[in-house]
């Protein structure tokens, strides 16, 4: 009798613990395919830091079903076309590869390795390229902001606010010889596209760091530190430039 006595609480841990057991496996599986279920130490297995590779959409317990299935921070295969949105194809061919190659010399002297290069002067064949981006009446105060928002971050700080060459950079001794674009008026689209995308003298190649639509968006800005009235239209709709927009339309 004493023996039935001190089995029944060996058993009752015995059935607790079985019970225990089963619902901590219930409670770590789920139907999400892409959850690890209950993790026992999640900051073991979800750092804190930031890591290239991560998946944001899940971190730290946190979900963002928009970012699940984003690829982030991997390199394309060489010579891939990146493609996104739906049927504008102005878009798409904007995502094509640049038609012009650099010059062979730009390897060494812009570290553009990896690139195709070209043994002409590639520089002075962009003179005839028009900007793609079509210009109006009706989205010309648009892209003039985004120009303008591009420029202040990614060129300001050498070309200066108003185009004259004389940014923080350059009034601080940093660098020498930036031009003024109002003293440039000769330069096409085409070649200021070319000279951003690939550098050009002590300036470096921008192509990693803006998409051909950004650089064509800056190339509009641009042009109007050579011409104030580049980009505006009349009552009509009729461009006001002295020289005809690349692409201006009614």
């Amino acid at each position: 009798m004493n023996n039935t006595k001190m089995k029944r609480p060996l058993n009752f841990v015995r059935y607790f613990t079985v019970v225990a057991i089963t619902l901590f496996v219930m409670a770590s599986c789920v139907s999400n395919p892409d959850s690890s279920g209950l993790e026992y130490m999640p900051d073991m297995y979800r750092s804190p830091s930031i890591e290239s590779y991560v998946d944001y959409g899940e971190v730290r317990g946190r979900e963002n079903m928009k970012l699940k299935l984003r690829v982030s921070a991997m390199v394309p295969p060489k010579n891939t076309v990146p493609y996104y949105g739906k049927g504008d194809s102005l878009l798409v061919k904007l995502m094509l590869p640049y038609s012009r190659n650099a010059n062979i010399l730009f390897r060494e002297s812009h570290g553009l390795y990896g690139f195709n290069f070209s043994f002409k002067d590639e520089y002075a064949l962009a003179k005839n390229d028009n900007n793609p981006l079509p210009l109006t009446n009706k989205n010309s105060d648009e892209t003039f902001l985004k120009g303008k928002e591009l420029y202040t971050a990614m060129c300001q700080h050498c070309h200066g606010e108003k185009g004259d060459g004389m940014g923080p950079m350059v009034m601080s001794e940093a660098y020498v010889g930036v031009p003024s674009y109002a003293s440039r008026s000769e330069l096409s689209a085409g070649q200021i596209f070319y000279s951003i995308y690939y550098g050009k003298g002590a300036m470096g190649a921008h192509n990693s760091l803006l998409s051909k639509k950004e650089i064509w968006t800056l190339v509009h800005y641009v042009k109007r530190f050579q011409d104030a009235n580049y980009g505006k239209f009349d009552k009509m709709g009729n461009s006001m430039s002295i020289a005809k927009a690349d692409s201006t339309t009614r």
